[in-house]
């Protein structure tokens, strides 16, 4: 059978010579929107082991891209046409970019025959100069300008999305070179990189500080999560008897029930009273952002060391390790020796919250749950038990609202249980793509807590003593919402919760569990920052 897009004497259109470096890079599924500059890289998935996923916005396919790497490691892809359709993705790009996610963005141009640099001639979806649109979002930008290299310039693309440090990348290629005739790619599948070849990191200078501190801690990141050390990081924490802390990031490297794990973010009390009475503390693929710090309050360690493959530019390490995380603490781990027991007790428990409590009951130890930036996602995305590396996607670098249901197709799709926590405000931000979930028979679960309006702005207004102005809203029925879309939805208290939550992820099926409650927003939000306070 001739593949999409072949022609006699082995020919092959521009479009499939880009899906084939797809899958050369393993790429398993895409995420776009169809438009009349894109029709020949839509046709040429056609034959292809690629599942593209059609989506009812832009917006929506850089987010269930970003939700998918995000939950598996894997490259993301989001597929888009001309001008509009490639300004719709701008926002989720830069969220992907804030939070290190591996996504490849190919958007189409006008043809290269009309195309007149510095010049605007009205043709469909023109723009002077549509890549400046992704410059700040993205670690590169590919521009394509012949039919010839189209599939080494996308395979380059994603090498480099998936290189440390991981962030988007913009590839553009002009409409008329997706129907040009291409010699067929020869496909060559993207090697693995060889760690066994990579020199062992040096950490005697790690190991020197580690051997003299009594009050260790670790703090783990996003990077740890992205170089697969949560084995790494349960062994050095126990060789030193050091409790860690998890950023956003590094939520589920260690099991909830590990003795070494902190169960509250830095932003409780009783976690910061660790990092304060630390006396070495090694941070590990984090940043040590704003959002993690309490808007860089956190006050400096005797000592701080760091291991991530890129500088940290918050604060200057007394050591700092340029290495991929799992390397250097297994470089670590086998040079620690013995056991030590811990040197302080295991913080109390959260603040109580029957919401998180009936929700978690009904969590599969590999789920993954997508919380919005909403106050039912800023109480899971601190306070909520993460069973798994990965299991936790959370917008924190933008901060990009309306992100959790859009980025929850995506992670649907990576094999693992999930569900996205949206409040009212940020789920109609997307709510049409019910019918991509209705169509495409996602398996998502979606708990939507209704308190009729941006709950976390209302709060702000009520801190300051104030009326609160534009934060109310007359929400939609959403169960006749998503039964307009033949999904299955119902509304429940919270003590329904569990068996709604637990028979959606069992159904395999897209669903909605919409609960009516309103919360006071968790200590991990700023206006509620206890070191802000001091």
């Amino acid at each position: 059978m001739a593949q999409a897009g072949e022609q006699d004497g082995g020919r092959v259109s521009g479009g499939a010579a880009l899906v084939s470096a797809l899958e050369a890079l393993d790429v398993d599924v895409a995420f776009g929107l169809p438009g009349v500059h894109n029709l020949a890289a839509w046709k040429a998935f056609g034959d292809s082991a690629v599942r593209l996923v059609g989506v009812r916005h832009e917006q929506t396919a850089g987010y269930a891209a970003d939700g998918y790497a995000r939950a598996t490691g894997r490259l993301g892809v989001a597929i888009t046409t001309t001008g509009p359709g490639a300004a719709n993705v701008i926002a989720a790009t830069g969220e992907a970019w804030s939070c290190h996610t591996p996504l490849l963005v190919i958007a189409t141009d006008v043809p290269t025959t009309v195309r007149r640099p510095g010049q605007y001639r009205g043709v469909l979806h023109e723009t002077t100069d549509q890549a400046s649109f992704f410059r700040p979002v993205t670690k590169a930008v590919v521009h394509v300008t012949r039919a010839e290299d189209l599939h080494e310039a996308v395979l380059r693309a994603g090498r480099l999305a998936l290189q440390a440090p991981r962030r988007p990348v913009y590839v553009e290629v002009p409409t008329d070179l997706l129907s040009a005739l291409v010699d067929r790619p020869v496909a060559v599948p993207v090697a693995a990189v060889d760690e066994a070849a990579a020199p062992a990191p040096d950490v005697k200078a790690l190991l020197d500080a580690l051997s003299t501190a009594k009050r260790p801690l670790l703090w783990v990141g996003g990077g740890a999560t992205a170089s697969g050390a949560a084995a790494e990081v349960r062994a050095v924490a126990e060789a030193l008897g050091a409790p860690v802390l998890c950023s956003y990031g590094g939520r589920g490297l260690l099991p909830p029930d590990h003795p070494l794990l902190v169960p509250l973010p830095p932003h409780s009390e009783a976690a910061g009273d660790l990092w304060d009475a630390a006396d070495v503390v090694l941070v590990v693929g984090s940043d040590l952002d704003a959002m993690n710090t309490q808007g860089f309050r956190q006050p400096r360690p005797p000592v701080l060391l760091a291991i991530d493959l890129v500088p940290l530019v918050n604060v200057t390490p007394d050591v700092h390790v340029q290495a991929d995380a799992r390397q250097a603490l297994a470089a670590l781990a086998t040079r620690l020796e013995g056991t030590r027991a811990p040197w302080a007790v295991r913080p109390g428990a959260r603040p109580e919250m029957p919401f998180l409590d009936a929700l978690e009951a009904a969590l599969p130890a590999d789920a993954v749950v997508v919380a919005d930036m909403c106050v039912a996602g800023y109480w899971f995305g601190g306070f909520g038990r993460v069973g798994a590396p990965r299991g936790l996607a959370y917008p924190v670098g933008w901060g990009t609202l309306g992100f959790g249901f859009p980025a929850a197709l995506g992670t649907s799709l990576s094999g693992r249980p999930t569900v996205a926590v949206v409040g009212d405000g940020g789920f109609l931000f997307a709510c049409g793509d019910l019918a991509t979930a209705a169509q495409e028979r996602l398996p998502v679960t979606v708990v939507l807590v209704d308190d009729g309006g941006y709950g976390m702005l209302r709060y702000d207004f009520v801190q300051d003593a104030e009326q609160p102005v534009g934060t109310e809203l007359e929400p939609p029925d959403f169960v006749a919402l998503a039964a307009a879309f033949r999904v299955a939805a119902r509304e429940v208290a919270v003590t329904g919760l569990t068996a709604a939550v637990r028979e959606g992820i069992a159904s395999g099926r897209p669903n909605l569990v919409v609960v009516r409650a309103t919360y006071h927003p968790p200590p991990n939000t700023s206006p509620n920052w206890y070191r802000a306070a001091r």
